[in-house]
């Protein structure tokens, strides 16, 4: 792997996909009111938010190298870190110096915001920017702070937000709707903790899987699917989503689907990649469709 690559592969751009789709849900309720907000206001907000989550990951790569941890997993296409730095170790500063640019970039962005808007924005900027900071030292030691924080900062935060900012104030509905990504993205990363259970209860951490064992993390699971058919199906009996939003529910199978193999292959779901795809697939798909559902009315 060439230097260049190697740093790119730190950034996780797999997973970065996941910052627009929910940027979408938040733009969507935007654009079926109809409302009309300056192009520039979109791609700062995608900027922002986009720099937010590289610098999230970048850091996460940076600190789990610089604790071992990077040296002790076993990586899979989800799960264990890129694997860069542990193969190329003097790239590590260039990972933190581009974590804290990114980070740098989207507190400026925010700042452009509270300066156009107002405080209204602040809560939301200060706690997503404590989220990414805090994350991978203090967020990982407490299972029930790691279990809900990926939702609270992709879900609430980023969803809601978006609308924020191209319109400059909050819509109601949608604290509800962006419930749906806060759930699955809080699945995402609860199942993809499953292969890492063990190198990250030796280097300190106590996420849920560790707190509470496998078992329980898949009742979680679970629960976090129902709960995102009961949000779709109470925005649609509360006139906040239209009744095409059903058809978002047509990829729920692929949870269900995730959780059949980690109630099989627990710990070792790692080396069944087709259920941790699904499991991405689903929080990805599910958002996208239901702001389709939301555009088209």
């Amino acid at each position: 792997m060439s230097r260049l690559a190697a740093v790119l592969s730190t950034t996780r751009p797999a997973f970065l996909i996941l910052t627009p789709v929910c940027l979408l849900l938040g733009w969507s309720v935007v654009w079926a009111q109809n409302i009309e907000a300056p192009t520039y206001l979109f791609g700062l907000t995608l900027i922002g938010a986009m720099m937010a989550h590289i610098g999230v990951n970048t850091l996460n790569e940076y600190l789990d190298f610089d604790s071992g941890l990077d040296l002790n997993t076993n990586k899979t296409a989800f799960s264990g870190g890129s694997g860069a730095l542990p193969n190329q170790p003097d790239l590590a500063s260039v990972v933190l110096i581009i974590s804290l640019i990114s980070l740098l970039i989207t507190a400026l962005i925010g700042l452009f915001f509270l300066w156009l808007y107002g405080w209204q924005l602040l809560p939301i900027g200060v706690v997503g920017l404590l989220l990414v900071v805090a994350y991978t030292r203090w967020i990982n030691r407490s299972a029930w702070l790691c279990l809900l924080a990926p939702g609270l900062g992709f879900g609430v935060l980023m969803v809601s937000g978006a609308y924020f900012a191209v319109v400059g104030e909050f819509n109601v509905d949608l604290w509800l709707i962006s419930l749906v990504p806060f759930f699955l993205v809080n699945n995402l990363l609860l199942l993809n903790q499953y292969p890492d259970i063990k190198p990250d209860k030796a280097a300190g951490r106590n996420h849920f899987p560790i707190a509470y064992g496998v078992s329980a993390s898949n009742s979680v699971y679970l629960l976090f699917l129902l709960l995102t058919i009961l949000v779709i199906i109470t925005g649609i009996v509360m006139d906040s989503l239209p009744v095409s939003s059903l058809l978002a529910l047509l990829v729920m199978p692929l949870g269900f689907y995730a959780l059949s193999g980690a109630i099989k292959f627990r710990e070792a779901i790692g080396l069944h990649s087709n259920y941790l795809a699904a499991n991405v697939a689903i929080t990805l798909l599910l958002p996208t469709l239901l702001a389709v559902s939301i555009m088209i009315g």
